[in-house]
């Protein structure tokens, strides 16, 4: 099953597709009532707990990067103000000069996890969602200290559109996924090629912090990061899981160096 959340008329509405392969796509709320995606306000599609998220856990990203093997996972975690839903806007400030997508398999606990061992990890996860985690380049520090600039920035990570059940996803995921820019493939990887996979990443993490219901572990992304520009469409999607659409926006568009009416206005 998937599910999404959103706002419509004044309330939030849980949503499911009616058809994922149109475009624009339709969706249908709670109540019956049917929706084009562009009608609705898309949010984060479960409520978010602790965000804890991989660094280089693709091998042919590490090399992309010059970055050397890693005997354990590099683990960070974000704020849930970062979180920004299916067709929102992400600002590329001024000053950066090298801003790219990372698109990720995100998974998301649904049971208390501590002290798991891997081969009862799959019993902790209620599912999946789709996850586009920016960062500006200019930014970092070190590959072991992703500071909150980059990775905890308002709106630097889009998630969605849909959690999608883990009994609908076989285990571990073994999914294709990929990245356009204006609608050119930029990005292509699977899921199954991560470092560490997700069973390790449950039993690692659950061995010194306790997972809770909503907690959701951002996987890494593979090799073909790109710089983005304000205006660029970047569509991030994983099979069996969604497809997650986001716009880069300028800083006029967040009231910062110029008209934020001029900058909306132009933009629709």
């Amino acid at each position: 099953m998937k599910q999404g959340r959103v706002a419509y008329a004044g309330a939030i509405h849980t949503a499911v597709p009616v058809d994922e392969s149109a475009r624009p796509m339709h969706v249908r709320l709670a109540d019956g009532r049917g929706c084009m995606e562009h009608d609705v306000v898309w949010l984060p599609p479960f409520e978010a707990g602790t965000i804890v998220a991989l660094g280089l856990n693709y091998a042919d990203h590490a090399r992309e990067l010059s970055f050397k093997s890693q005997d354990e996972p590099l683990v960070f975690l974000k704020g849930a103000n970062s979180l920004l839903g299916h067709r929102g806007y992400t600002r590329r400030p001024s000053d950066a000069t090298f801003m790219h997508y990372e698109c990720e398999l995100a998974v998301v606990v649904g049971r208390p996890a501590r002290r798991v061992k891997r081969a009862d990890a799959r019993a902790h996860v209620a599912g999946y969602t789709v996850a586009n985690d920016y960062a500006i380049r200019d930014y970092l520090e070190n590959w072991y200290r992703p500071n909150l600039r980059v990775k905890s920035r308002d709106g630097g990570t889009v998630i969605g559109p849909w959690l999608v059940d883990a009994d609908d996803v076989p285990w571990p995921p073994r999914l294709d996924l990929r990245t356009r820019v204006n609608g050119v493939v930029v990005q292509q990887g699977n899921t199954g090629d991560l470092v560490f996979d997700i069973p390790f990443l449950i039993e690692y993490l659950s061995a010194f912090m306790t997972l809770l219901p909503g907690d959701v572990i951002l996987t890494g992304t593979p090799e073909g990061v790109v710089d983005v520009k304000a205006g660029d469409a970047v569509e991030c999607e994983i099979d069996g899981i969604g497809r997650l659409l986001n716009t880069i926006a300028d800083d006029a568009a967040f009231g910062r160096g110029g008209s934020a009416r001029d900058a909306c206005a132009s933009s629709t």
